[in-house]
């Protein structure tokens, strides 16, 4: 039975028939999308799909039937065919990019890993700025006069060079005048915290000043006190002396 949903097809969950080198066995078609099944679950009712696939149907179906025979399918009682996944995974397929020439065949489960260094995969450049989508292969010429390229000088002094600076870059000269800059960028500093220092000596000159004189007016009203205290006494003494004589007398 062949079933196929125009939207399901457009959004496909499964593997186009035309990657493989052999015509993959009808029983390994998905009767929604029409691929070959990827990540396989069977329903209650035995019914294989492609996980993705049997999930969108349940979905946009309001009645939650299998597509093939009508019969109610529960989410919870769907499962992955971990073993009919592995044998699907050794089928052998063409390279994706063959139309741009890769001759190679690899088995589905090896896919991720070839794509990752196929030289016929097409991929944007690198350096930031540029737009260019070229072959993995021709990505080494296209650097050669990429006018966004860009890379750290060789020798290791730390510049990040163009192709318009690179036959200009002495390293010499480059680590000269950053020594140079730095050498300023020290005195500066250098000459800042000399200021700040005279400024904090000032600063405790003033207070050395303020707590002299504060310790002269302490020492002052200590004299004061002593001075009135001794005054105190004397005429305490003579009004004592005073009521004596006037007690005899009486």
């Amino acid at each position: 039975m062949h079933f196929a949903d125009p939207d399901m097809c457009s959004q496909s969950g499964g593997h186009d028939v035309e990657l493989f080198v052999e015509t993959p066995d009808y029983d390994l078609i998905c009767t929604i999308c029409q691929g070959v099944f990827r990540c396989p679950v069977r329903a209650a009712c035995h019914h294989i799909f492609c996980k993705k696939c049997i999930l969108q149907w349940l979905k946009r179906c309001r009645q939650q039937t299998c597509p093939c025979c009508r019969k109610p399918v529960n989410q919870s009682l769907i499962f992955v065919m971990f073993k009919l996944s592995k044998v699907i995974g050794r089928l052998k397929i063409k390279c994706k990019n063959k139309i741009r020439g890769c001759p190679h065949t690899l088995a589905l489960s090896e896919q991720y890993c070839h794509s990752m260094s196929c030289l016929f995969e097409l991929i944007p450049c690198p350096y930031q700025g540029c737009r260019a989508q070229l072959l993995r292969r021709d990505l080494d010429a296209h650097a050669r006069h990429c006018e966004h390229w860009s890379q750290p000088c060789h020798m290791g002094c730390g510049t990040v060079l163009s192709h318009r600076t690179q036959a200009k870059h002495n390293c010499y000269r480059q680590l000269r005048h950053e020594y140079e800059a730095r050498q300023r960028n020290h005195r500066a500093i250098a000459a800042a915290l000399q200021r700040k220092m005279r400024r904090m000596q000032s600063t405790m000159a003033d207070m050395k000043r303020q707590i002299g004189l504060i310790c002269e007016s302490l020492e002052v009203m200590d004299e004061l006190e002593e001075v009135e205290e001794e005054d105190l006494g004397e005429t305490s003494g003579s009004f004592s002396s005073s009521n004596s004589s006037s007690t005899a007398e009486s």
